[in-house]
Parts: C-alpha cells; structure tokens; sequence
C-alpha cells in the first residue's frame, strides 16, 4: 500500500470510527466508565523501542482511551457550562487540523489569518460589540480575559504617564481593580498572572443572584483614584445572573475607569432577542471575554477577547523581530499572547455559517427553555428547592440539606443518564445545572429530571 492509500486508510478508519461514537450517544452512559489509575495502565507501559503502524496506533487508542471519554456530545452533559461541537464545525476543525495551518500571521497562513477576520467580525456583530473592536481567537475565557486586562493594564498606566510595556511594574502607579464579590476564579488568575496580584482586587458586594451592586461600585469609584479596571460579569457561573452592565458602564465612564465584561456564556444572549435585554450596557465597555466552546457549539478550545481600543490592545500583544516576515493584511499574533497555534477560526466560521443569526438565537433560546423546565420540574416536588432565579440556563437545586444534596449529585454522577456538578452557593451545597448543548431536547431533559429524582427518593 502507497503512503497516499496508506492515509486514505487510516483517515477513513478515523472517520468511520467517529460517525459510529456519535452513534452511541443516545445510549452511552454520560460519565467515563474508567477510573484513571485504569486508563494510565491501559495507555501506559514502557515506551516501546519499535514504532507500530499508524492504523493499529489508532486502534489502540480507541481502545484503550474509550473507556474514560465523557459524553460531553450528548444532551445530557450539564456540567461546566460545556457545549457540545456542531458536526459542521468538527468537519472544520478536523480541515484545520488537516491542513495544519499555524495561526500565527497572514504569512504562516494567508487562510487562517482571513478566517479569523471574518469569523471575528461576525461574532462582533452578532453579540452586539461597537464598530472596529480589535479581536483575538485564543483557549478560552481564561485567555480572553487574560489579554484583555493586559490591554487594559496598559491603556491606563499609559494614561497616568506610565509605559508598562517598557518598563514594567517596577515604580508604576497602582492599578486598582475592582469586580464582584461573586466574579469568576479566571479574573483572579489573570491578575496573578499580568502581575498586578489579587492584592490589587476590591472585591465590590453582591446580591443574593450573584449580581455586583452598582451604588457600592460608584461609591467606591468616588472614593478613590488612580488607574483603575472595573470587571463586570455577563452571566454568573452558578445563578446565570447579570450584573448590571449598563449602571456600571455609566460610573465607570463618569470616573475614568476600563470597564472589562467577562461573558464566558453569558454575552451569548445578545444573539437572542428574547434575552438580549440582559446584556444591556455590555456595548459601552472597553473589552470583553467570551467562549465559542460554550454557547457556539464548536470544538475545544477557542475563546475570543475583543478590545475597543486596538492601540492599546496591540501594543499589549504585538511582536516584532527581523525574521518573522510580514505580509499585507491582519496579523492575528499581533493580538494574542500565542504565536504557534492551531486555526481555531475554521470551526467558528463553520459554525456561525451553518446556524446563521437566528440558528444562534434559536440555540440560546432552547437550552434556556429547558434549563427553566428543569426548574420547573424538580422545583414541583417537595423537600426541592430552586436556589436562584432561573434568568439564562443556569439552574441551582438544594435537596434539604448540605450532605443530602452532595449525596444527590453523586448518585446522578455514578448513574450515568445525565452529568452535572456540585457548587456552594452562599453557603449552601447545591446541585448545578447548566444547559448548553445544541443536542439537548425535552426527552433528554425529561430524563435526566426523572434520573435526577429517583436519585434524591433513593437518598432519602
């Protein structure tokens, strides 16, 4: 066999292979069937001193990771805030990884570099953001918000005077940041990670949904000076719930401040009409953070930071060296704190091409319809209590007490119908809920309420 019809093979024992697991998914239990400790022991072993072919390397594979896959595919995955992969986008994804196109700049690849451009102008368009923003596809809102308070990070100390990227933090004036008592963990990282500390972190008092509270936020603003970011959340990890954007926009305006949106899945509702009023006020900020891994519906990882200001956020980001030849249009390097990278964009465009703008709006609206059902359904039985109000896909459930309801969540794991987390919400254990999967449908919820159900009678 030629090495052509050799590839020809082995690419189409991959593709038989994956079009027969998505072919399991309705019945497939949820969670992985391995332990690691078991999964190590079957992928492991000394490393051999002879290679093996490439088929057979696959088949070992299958055979040997299968066991501990989680069916994150299915609609019956509500853990993480995970989607699942549009097949339109896997085919993409799988191209890119074909083509092996390195994402770098449009002399690595001219396609990867437009795919980008055009994918990112859509998904700008899409959740609502102001003309001309600057973008970046990077891994995830971990990246995207990391970028994006590095560009805030400089387009403030340049406006007290300070160049940062020359010089450092060494001797600049204080950045303060401010954001919710109830943000995400990623800001927290980021803020370690662009070496400004947690130290520097306000946290500012939240409601009982998790919501920042706008007077505390402008008294504080009013209280002090100097540098300062503001961090604002589209849609609580646990509750779902906004803080509210547009109020905040508005101090932070008046008082100088960068207003950063960390909208891992929440901006997403700005492609729906039916819940694009909760994002209200996102327009006015300064940059943003989102996943297409979430909502989208694509492959992990892709995330995006968009940046109202291209300047500062290039000037954050941008390399420069006698090698790394230039060609005429947008290089994507120039944006991201990456530079050898795979082309997330291919599966973005995939995705947003397959759906189009009311495809999007329609998955946004569905899994938010059965993320109410849930509540719904489970709130109607006694001894279960709804903890937050259900205003996206996020659910909170409580069965009683702390150790019911983490007892609960175990039995639904290890049964394998459905999959979702535990959390502590204001001191409370709960069980969470995040419906996000294009797959899911009402049998599928219906199902998973039932399973969900049977768990709590049998922890009784």
């Amino acid at each position: 066999m030629g090495a052509l019809d050799a590839l020809k093979d082995l690419l189409g024992r991959t593709a038989d292979y994956a079009a027969q697991f998505h072919g399991t998914l309705a019945d497939r239990p949820v969670r992985g069937r391995a332990t690691f400790d078991e999964l190590v022991d079957a992928l492991g072993g000394p490393l051999a001193d002879e290679g093996a072919e490439d088929a057979d390397v696959l088949a070992e594979l299958v055979a040997a990771a299968e066991p501990g896959v989680v069916g994150t595919q299915t609609g019956r995955y509500f853990g993480f805030v995970i989607g699942s992969a549009l097949p339109s986008s896997v085919a993409a994804d799988w191209l890119a990884t074909a083509w092996d196109q390195n994402a770098f700049s449009v002399t690595t690849s001219p396609a990867a570099a437009a795919v980008e451009e055009v994918a990112a102008g859509w998904l700008a368009d899409l959740l609502g953001l102001p003309p001309g923003v600057a973008s970046g596809f990077v891994t995830g809102a971990q990246g995207a918000n990391t970028t994006a308070l590095a560009a805030a990070r400089h387009h403030v100390l340049a406006a007290a005077g300070w160049d940062v990227a020359r010089d450092g933090l060494h001797g600049a004036p204080r950045i303060r940041v401010l954001a919710g008592e109830e943000r995400h963990v990623t800001v927290d990282r980021a803020l370690r990670l662009l070496g400004l500390g947690t130290a520097a972190l306000e946290p500012v008092p939240a409601d009982g949904q998790g919501r920042m509270r706008a007077d505390v936020l402008r008294e504080r603003l009013g209280s002090g000076a100097g540098p300062t970011i503001v961090c604002a959340q589209a849609g609580n990890v646990n509750t779902g719930a906004f803080d509210p954007i547009d109020e905040l926009a508005g101090a932070c305006a008046e008082a100088g401040a960068w207003l950063h949106v960390d909208g891992a899945f929440g901006l997403w509702a700005a492609a729906s009409p039916r819940f694009r009023h909760l994002t209200a006020g996102c327009e006015r900020a300064d940059s943003w953070a989102t996943d297409a891994h979430k909502w989208l519906n694509v492959p992990y990882d892709c995330g995006v930071v968009f940046c109202r200001h291209p300047a500062s956020h290039g000037q954050a980001m941008a390399v420069a060296a006698s090698y790394l030849q230039r060609a005429e249009g947008r290089s994507p390097s120039d944006w991201v704190p990456e530079s050898s990278r795979r082309a997330r964009g291919f599966a973005v465009w995939a995705a947003l091409r397959a759906l189009g703008r009311s495809g999007v709006a329609d998955l946004v609206d569905r899994c938010c319809d059965h993320a109410r059902t849930f509540a719904d359904r489970l709130g109607a039985e006694p001894g279960v209590e709804i903890l937050n109000d259900v205003v996206l896909n996020q659910v909170l459930v409580r069965f009683g007490d702390d150790e019911t309801t983490r007892e609960v969540v175990r039995r639904v794991q290890e049964g394998g119908v459905c999959w979702l987390g535990a959390t502590d919400w204001q001191g409370r254990a709960a069980m969470r809920i995040s419906v996000s999967s294009f797959r899911t449908t009402s049998e599928d919820v219906e199902l998973s309420a039932a399973a969900i159900l049977e768990a709590a009678g049998a922890g009784r």
